[in-house]
Formats: structure tokens, C-alpha cells, sequence
């Protein structure tokens, strides 16, 4: 094998991505490798905001981006033809490092190939191994030499199984301000002083059906309670909104409510309160300060299974970032109108106030800029490689 060599001013870095989250991610890390070391060259597989920096591509991202069992089958022999070609081109390439960005069940066999072999390997957002199937954390210690972490508690599980891990902060609290103009963000979608609600039953299409019923029909609860309330429901694409409206016709055809695409982040800067499925978005909305009641569902055996695996004591992120229950959460049969009602209407009045002052709290906590500390640890793991291996 050819010995490792580095130039401090060359970095050559491998970057593995497999959809556009991990494309804007890895785009960060880039920009901030390259304020340090303009002459710096990246690899491998990735998205058109790397290329756009001078990347590489060896593949198309999108051959990754595949989601669900029946699809993942159908393109498995071309997945592992590409990973069997990436691991001998980075064999032979030999780089600095590899930077696997998310995408872990890819991601983190190519990573242990590539270790063995004696390649420096980081693994850039720590898959959910603190809340399920916690003995994954084995295979990702043998697979990278440094995983980078998006959210405190999650090196602190880390720290407890002695892998190595560096805490670098979101970037999404980085991108978003500390104290948002709320009556602005209002004023730009075209609200006013009205009170408003959100209602955000997530981004894929099974969510929406089991949470847009229930969604809707508090919502509606709350505009006979309130009527000056504005309801707006903010969905990802065109498809997703059909499959919301659709319900809607159904559940509450003559409700006054307002949809809007693709502008999530301006719905929850503007909104007094958001009812919410669980997942990043409940970041998102703690981040632009938003009260939220988060809920989630899934079909009974997917449930009985997860009942199982989970071990965690909250599954929204504002309050595993807390450790406290910050948010009310609603699960399964839980999510109904008159629980959902009960939990979103004190979060109307001075009760938010505190609420908002934990969320600017732990938004401090996490806007540490991502970008420029992933590429400091990256950096930081080439020298000391470098330096062993001279």
C-alpha cells in the first residue's frame, strides 16, 4: 500500500453523501477546509453544492438517495457495485481522510473497509444509536476514527462507550437568528397582529394521514374557541398537499386555513404555536422560537416494534436537548382533538413566555458554527495522522 503523505497546505479529502441534507453539510465543511487551505481537493460521491466548490463526483448522489425496503432491493446490486468501486478508487487514491456525511447504512461499511485498510475515517451526524438499537455504537467504533456530533447529549453517549467524538453544534442554529423578528416574519407572509397556528404533520406521506385528522380537527376546536385565529398549514412539496388537502375535504371541509409550500422555516418564525410531528422540524421550530405541541404515529406493529427497541425518555428533540419535558408530547392513541387542544391552549398566552427564553437557551448551545469546528476537527485528525504516520 502507498504510504500517506501530506501536504499542510493540500488536504485531500474523500466525501461520501448520499442525499441533499448531507450535500449542504458537507458544502459547509468545504467552505471552510478551503478558507484555510485554497488549494485543497474533495472527492467522491456528492451533490451539486459541492461540485459547485470544485468537487469531484465520481458518482451521482441521487443513486444513494433511495428510501424504503422495496426500492433499497430493487437497486441493491448497483449499490454494491458503486461501493465496491468507491472502496478500490479510495484504495488507490489513498487521501488524507474520508468523510462519511449521514447516510449510515451506507456510509458505515465503506467507512470500516477503508479503516482496516488503514485510511483515516470520520462519520459526520451520529446515526440515532442513543435512542435505538444501541449496539450499533460497536460497528461505528470500528468503522471511523472520529464521529462528529450535531447535538450535546449525543457525544455525552459517546463519551459513556469511550469513542471518539467531537460535539460541533447544528447548523441549522447557525443559519437562524438568536431572537427572530416575529411581528417581521408575520408581516412578510402576510399576517398582522393576528394570533396564528401552524399545523405541520410532516414531510412524508404516511405521516400526514395519521396526524392531519387529528391536526385538523383541534384546529378547528380552537377556531370556535378563537375566532380571530389564523390557521396556516405548511407542507414540503405540491404532492404532499394534495394527500393534506385531500384529508381536509373529509375531516374539515369548511375550515378557513391557508397552505402554503416549501416555506416551513417562514411559517414557524411568523406562528404563535405549531402543532407538530416529531422529527427535525421540532429543531426548526424551536429555533425560531415557535410553541409546539409534537406529536407522533405510527401503524400498531411498527409501534409495538419501536415500543420494543426505544429507549429513550422523550422523542422530541427540543426535550432530549433539555432532558426535561419542555413541550408537551402526544403518542399514538394520545394524538386526539381534545389532548391536542388541552396541550396547545395554555401555549397561547404568558406560559410561552418562559418556554421561549429555554428555546433561545439551548439555541445558544447548539450555534457553535458546525461547519468551521467539522472542519477544524477534520483538519486537526490529518495533521496527527500525518505525523504518525511519518
Amino acid at each position: 500500500m502507498p504510504s500517506k503523505t501530506l501536504s499542510a497546505a493540500a488536504p485531500r479529502i474523500a466525501i461520501i453523501v448520499g442525499e441533499h441534507s448531507g450535500d449542504i453539510l458537507a458544502a459547509g465543511v468545504m467552505e471552510a477546509v478551503l478558507r484555510l487551505h485554497p488549494d485543497a481537493s474533495f472527492y467522491g460521491i456528492g451533490g451539486p453544492r459541492m461540485q459547485a466548490l470544485g468537487f469531484d463526483a465520481w458518482f451521482d448522489m441521487e443513486e444513494l438517495a433511495v428510501m424504503g425496503l422495496v426500492e433499497v432491493l430493487g437497486r441493491l446490486p448497483r449499490l454494491l457495485r458503486i461501493r465496491k468501486e468507491l472502496i478500490q478508487r479510495l484504495l488507490a487514491e489513498q487521501p488524507d481522510l474520508v468523510l462519511g456525511v449521514d447516510a449510515p447504512d451506507f456510509n458505515l461499511p465503506v467507512e470500516h473497509k477503508l479503516k482496516q485498510a488503514g485510511l483515516t475515517t470520520v462519520h459526520y451526524v451520529s446515526p440515532s444509536v442513543w435512542a435505538w438499537r444501541q449496539k450499533r455504537i460497536h460497528k461505528i467504533a470500528a468503522a471511523t476514527d472520529l464521529v462528529l456530533a450535531l447535538l450535546p447529549f449525543e457525544k455525552a453517549f459517546y463519551d459513556k462507550h469511550q469513542v471518539p467524538c467531537r460535539f460541533v453544534g447544528h447548523t441549522l442554529a447557525d443559519q437562524m437568528p438568536i431572537t427572530p423578528d416575529k411581528a417581521a416574519a408575520k408581516v412578510s407572509m402576510g399576517w398582522h397582529s393576528q394570533t396564528v397556528l401552524a399545523l405541520m404533520p410532516g414531510s412524508r406521506s404516511n405521516e400526514i394521514k395519521l396526524l392531519s385528522p387529528a391536526f385538523l380537527q383541534a384546529a378547528a376546536r380552537l377556531k370556535a374557541i378563537q375566532p380571530e385565529l389564523q390557521l396556516v398549514c405548511a407542507m414540503v412539496t405540491e404532492q404532499k398537499a394534495a394527500i393534506f388537502q385531500a384529508i381536509k375535504q373529509q375531516v374539515a371541509p369548511d375550515l378557513e386555513l391557508r397552505l402554503v409550500i416549501g416555506q416551513s422555516r417562514q411559517v414557524l418564525m411568523a406562528a404563535d404555536a405549531v402543532f407538530i410531528a416529531s422529527g427535525t422540524a421540532t429543531l426548526e421550530a424551536m429555533l425560531a422560537k415557535c410553541p409546539m405541541v409534537v406529536a407522533y404515529k405510527l401503524n400498531a406493529i411498527t409501534f409495538q416494534l419501536a415500543k420494543w427497541l426505544v429507549k429513550i425518555d422523550y422523542f422530541s428533540l427540543p426535550n432530549l436537548l433539555a432532558n426535561e419535558a419542555l413541550v408537551p408530547e402526544l403518542l399514538q392513541h394520545e394524538v386526539n382533538p381534545d389532548a391536542l387542544v388541552a396541550a396547545m391552549q395554555p401555549l397561547f398566552g404568558q406560559d410561552a413566555n418562559s418556554l421561549i427564553q429555554r428555546f433561545t437557551e439551548l439555541h445558544q448551545q447548539l450555534a457553535c458554527d458546525a461547519s468551521q469546528q467539522a472542519a477544524e476537527a477534520i483538519l486537526t485528525l490529518i495533521a496527527t495522522s500525518s505525523s504518525s504516520h511519518d
